[in-house]
């Protein structure tokens, strides 16, 4: 498998998207799961047939676009061009000198949005990304040495990770996750998504709240034609809210607003967002909604 996919790293973004938009389709077509999970969800959020349909091709040239974005050497910038927009504001966060949570949602292409941070801000304030360990162990591996590059470090999700990213807040540097991911049973609560029950981490407003943390949302929207990316930074649309940590009805109440600003953000920019991820699953352990 490595071979195929160094030889994939070296090939252009645009071919990479062409074999990924194939790819999109073909598991659609092949898993009945995926292609009820992708259309039951895409509905929630009230998409159109083209959107949803455009989301099936963006969803395969995540994919692809993979070994491009891991596999170069760790030093060498992303091969392809990034334009920022809203580089300001991160730029206004960080002169306030404090930590800073970056709220990245499953939309176009969130493995770019570290990337980007730290070769734009690491070398003023590295970041730390928190990321779910893969069960395969050569892919997991791979995760592990990909990722992990100058001025960004990797936290896997877990308690260790956890504690790694508060010593980092409390440092002064920047920390990234991706709130509309499920976490593991007793570090979420049930609150809507997109007007369902969705089982909804409490880290990233517990980040904010026991530190001080700045908060911002960072995505990066995939080009056409293998153009290239976007990384946009934005306010958080809804503020968060005052909150004692441990409380549930507090707790509850942040993670809606979490909640409510992801649904902001993927409506700017819905064909990109993985509508076939199981957001609405109950992790192991957990009570059902």
């Amino acid at each position: 498998m490595l071979p195929l996919l160094r030889w994939l790293s070296r090939r252009s973004l645009r071919l990479l998207h062409a074999l990924g938009a194939a790819l999109g389709w073909a598991g659609y077509a092949l898993s009945p799961s995926y292609r009820r999970r992708l259309v039951e969800n895409a509905a929630l959020a009230g998409l159109g047939a083209a959107e949803r349909r455009a989301s099936v091709a963006e969803a395969g040239k995540l994919v692809m676009e993979l070994p491009r974005l891991w596999l170069r050497p760790a030093e060498q910038a992303i091969a392809d061009p990034v334009r920022w927009e809203g580089a300001e504001l991160i730029e206004a966060l960080l002169e306030r000198g404090r930590g800073l949570v970056l709220l990245t949602p499953h939309m176009g292409s969130f493995e770019v949005s570290a990337q980007a941070y730290a070769e734009r801000f690491g070398a003023r304030q590295p970041i730390t990304v928190l990321y779910r360990p893969a069960r395969q162990p050569w892919l997991r591996e791979l995760e592990e040495t990909a990722r992990a590059r100058p001025a960004l470090a990797t936290a896997p999700a877990n308690l260790s990770g956890v504690r790694l990213m508060l010593r980092a807040l409390r440092r002064g540097e920047t920390v990234g996750l991706l709130p509309d991911q499920v976490p593991p049973d007793g570090m979420g609560v049930w609150v809507p998504f997109f007007g369902r029950p969705a089982y909804t981490m409490t880290l990233a407003a517990r980040l904010v709240q026991q530190t001080g943390a700045a908060v911002a949302i960072l995505c990066t929207e995939r080009l056409a034609q293998g153009g290239g990316y976007v990384v946009r930074a934005l306010p958080l649309p809804e503020p968060l809210p005052d909150a004692a940590p441990g409380a549930a009805a507090d707790e509850a109440a942040a993670a809606l607003a979490v909640n409510r600003s992801m649904e902001a953000v993927i409506r700017r920019l819905p064909s990109q967002y993985l509508w076939g991820y199981h957001r609405y699953k109950a992790p192991r352990g957990a009570q059902p909604a």
